[in-house]
This record gives structure tokens, sequence and C-alpha cells, in this order.
């Protein structure tokens, strides 16, 4: 399944390497903190992927 991207901010998921204690060094994903909510723009009520960061700041009238 495709990671979601906000569709207010346009964040996504973004990719770096996880380095252990022991200075393994792998790959790993920082994923965003989608959620699915129903927004209403301009009068028109519709489902969006919002991440959490846009949510809280209320930057579209939920």
């Amino acid at each position: 399944m495709a990671v979601a991207k906000c569709e207010i901010c346009d964040k996504g998921q973004h990719f770096g390497i996880q380095i252990s204690h022991s200075h393994r060094r792998t790959n790993r994903a920082w994923k965003p903190n989608i959620r699915k909510v129903k927004m209403t723009i301009n009068g028109v009520t519709k489902r969006m992927n919002v991440c959490a960061n846009c949510l809280r700041s209320a930057k579209k009238t939920v």
C-alpha cells in the first residue's frame, strides 16, 4: 500500500539511515501522521488525507 500524502502541505514519506548503538546502519522511513478526515472547503464537504500538524493548526475548517 502506498503511503498517503497530506493534501494541504504535501508532506510525504522521507528516507534516511538508522544508526544503532553499535553503529550498524540500516535504511528506514519516516512516515507522516496522516488522518482521513471530512473537511468543509468553500461550503463543500469532502474527505481528505491531512497530516496531524495541519489538522492541529486548523489550516482549513473541519
